[in-house]
């Protein structure tokens, strides 16, 4: 009986050193999740401060035309827009194709992170030896008045999981 107590202290320890760990785990890594966020922010920023020079540029070219339209033909004009706005429209996409790929490479390690974060949640599970039929045993001796160290030494299994099963069922 004393082995078994203190088999299922080791027990209890190794799976609160696991729990531990995993928390330690997942903290760090949404640590690394919002420094990647936070360099998606600045690169963000960036597009809008290029977007707001990028205006006033059109702007100024905007009153240039004006100014120079006298001058210029339609045609002209035309050209000058579009130049002007091929001019603008480059540098954004380039910089959008370079969020959208540290978007998807954010999110690749967010789901692989995800995904080994559920199977090691999956191997952290209730002991293999309580089943539907041994709780239907111990809820069934227990309301017989058995006591809990007599259901545990019957069914081979420990006390403890014996008190498990009656307060997961709201007996005890």
């Amino acid at each position: 009986m004393r082995l078994e107590s203190i088999n299922i202290e080791y027990l209890v320890v190794a799976m609160a050193a696991m729990i531990l760990y995993l928390l330690y785990y997942v903290f760090t890594k949404d640590a690394q999740y919002n420094k990647n966020i936070r360099s998606v922010a600045t690169v963000a920023e960036e597009l809008n401060k290029e977007i707001f020079y990028l205006k006033k540029k059109l702007t100024d070219t905007q009153t240039n035309i004006k100014q120079n339209s006298s001058r210029m033909s339609d045609e002209e004009i035309y050209q000058e827009v579009e130049r002007t706005v091929y001019d603008m429209v480059k540098p954004i996409s380039v910089s959008i194709k370079r969020l959208e790929e540290s978007i998807h490479m954010i999110e690749g390690h967010i789901e692989s992170r995800l995904s080994s974060l559920e199977s090691g949640v999956k191997q952290i599970s209730i002991p293999a030896s309580i089943h539907g039929n041994d709780d239907e045993k111990i809820i069934s001796l227990y309301k017989q008045g058995v006591g809990l160290e007599t259901i545990s030494k019957e069914l081979h299994i420990s006390k403890a999981e014996v008190e498990f099963v009656l307060k997961i069922n709201k007996i005890k």
